[in-house]
C-alpha cells in the first residue's frame, strides 16, 4: 500500500511537485486518489483500459457499472462524445467546472470499458484546483468514488486510505486536497434526448439547469444506467434509519433544532441543507468508527437539490446488501 497521503494543497496553492508525482503515476499505469469538490475519486487515465480495469478491481465494482470521465472543460467534450445536444453544451459552458455530470452519446473511439457497455458516456469537469491541475498535466481521468463499491463515499484523503489502502500498490498515490466542500456526488443528467433528465441528484438546482440549458428538465424515466443508481449504495456498516426517534446507544444526524434524546450519540448538527450534505458521509463514517450498530438520519424535507440528494443517499444507505 502507498505511504501517507501526499499534500497537494498548501496555503491556498496547488503543490506542483505533488501533481508531477501523480501525473507520473498515472502515465505509468497507476491509480491516484484525487480530491474533487464532491467526494474523492480513484483516478486512472481514461484512455488506459488496463489502469481503469484496476480501478474496478480495487473497488470491487461491477464491470457493467459506468464510470465518469473527468475532463478539463467544455472544449474536451468532442474527444469523447458525438451528436451532443446544444443544451448540453450550454450546460457545460455555464456550470463547469462544477458538480454536474452530463451523460451524452459516446464517440466510437470512447472505450466501452468506461460506459458499462452503453453507447453513452458521463462527462464532468470538477471544481477543485488539485483535480483540474492533474487533468491538465495527465489528461482526462476515469474517477469513480475512492471507496469500496457500495460503501460510504470518501470526503478526506484519510478516508481513501482507510477504505482502499490495503488494495493499493506502493506505486499508487493518494493526493490530499483537504475535505470535500460539497460532500455528496455530482448531479447526473441524461442529455441524450430533447431535454435533460435527472439520473442522480446533487448540488445543482433545477432552476440553474433550466437557466443554463434553456430547456426544462424532462420528468420522464430514463433507461440510462448511471453511477450510484443501485438500490443499496453509500451504506455504512451500521443500520441506517430514516424515521422515528433513535434509541439509546444509537447515532443521530439531524438539523439543528432537533433535540438529541438521552443516551444518543449526536454525530452532526448541521444548520442548513448545504451543511447537511457536507457532513453526511463524515457522520456515517464516524458512526462506524465508534462501532455504532444503528444510525438515525433525519434528512431535510425541503425541495432544494441538495436536500433531494441527501434523501436519495440516505434511502440507498438504508438498504443493506452486504
Amino acid at each position: 500500500m502507498p505511504s501517507d497521503p501526499v499534500s497537494a494543497w498548501r496555503d491556498g496553492q496547488v503543490d506542483a511537485r505533488a501533481i508531477d508525482r501523480a501525473t507520473a503515476c498515472l502515465r505509468a499505469g497507476g491509480v491516484v486518489g484525487m480530491p474533487t469538490e464532491t467526494v474523492y475519486g480513484l483516478a486512472a487515465r481514461a484512455e488506459d483500459a488496463v489502469a481503469v480495469g484496476r480501478v474496478f478491481q480495487i473497488k470491487g465494482r461491477p464491470l457493467n457499472h459506468p464510470v465518469i470521465v473527468h475532463v478539463g472543460g467544455p472544449q474536451d467534450i468532442a474527444a469523447w462524445a458525438v451528436q451532443v445536444p446544444r443544451y448540453a453544451r450550454d450546460l457545460a459552458a455555464a456550470l463547469w467546472p462544477g458538480p454536474l455530470t452530463l451523460v451524452v452519446p459516446a464517440a466510437e473511439s470512447t472505450g466501452r470499458y468506461l460506459t458499462g457497455g452503453q453507447d453513452t458516456v458521463g462527462l464532468r469537469c470538477p471544481a477543485h484546483p488539485v483535480a483540474l491541475a492533474l487533468i491538465e498535466t495527465a489528461g482526462a481521468v476515469a474517477a469513480p468514488s475512492a471507496n469500496r463499491f457500495g460503501h460510504v463515499s470518501p470526503v478526506t484523503a484519510g478516508d481513501v486510505v482507510a477504505d482502499l489502502g490495503d488494495r493499493l500498490e506502493d506505486t499508487d498515490l493518494v493526493l490530499d486536497g483537504g475535505a470535500c466542500p460539497v460532500g455528496v456526488e455530482s448531479t447526473i443528467l441524461d442529455c441524450t434526448g430533447s431535454a435533460p433528465r435527472v439520473l442522480r441528484w446533487g448540488a445543482i438546482e433545477l432552476a440553474d439547469i433550466h437557466a443554463a440549458g434553456g430547456v426544462a428538465v424532462d420528468a420522464a424515466h430514463s433507461a440510462v444506467r448511471a453511477p450510484g443508481g443501485l438500490a443499496s449504495h453509500y451504506a455504512p456498516n451500521a443500520r441506517v434509519h430514516q424515521r422515528g426517534l433513535p434509541t439509546a446507544g444509537a447515532g443521530l444526524i439531524a438539523l439543528a433544532g432537533v433535540d438529541t434524546p438521552p443516551g444518543v450519540v449526536r454525530l452532526a448538527i448541521p444548520a442548513t441543507p448545504r451543511e447537511f450534505a457536507s457532513v453526511l458521509y463524515r457522520g456515517l463514517r464516524d458512526a462506524d468508527g465508534m462501532g455504532l450498530s444503528d444510525i438515525w438520519v433525519l434528512a431535510p424535507a425541503d425541495s432544494s437539490a441538495l436536500s433531494k440528494a441527501v434523501r436519495d443517499r440516505v434511502t440507498r444507505a438504508s438498504v443493506r446488501s452486504f
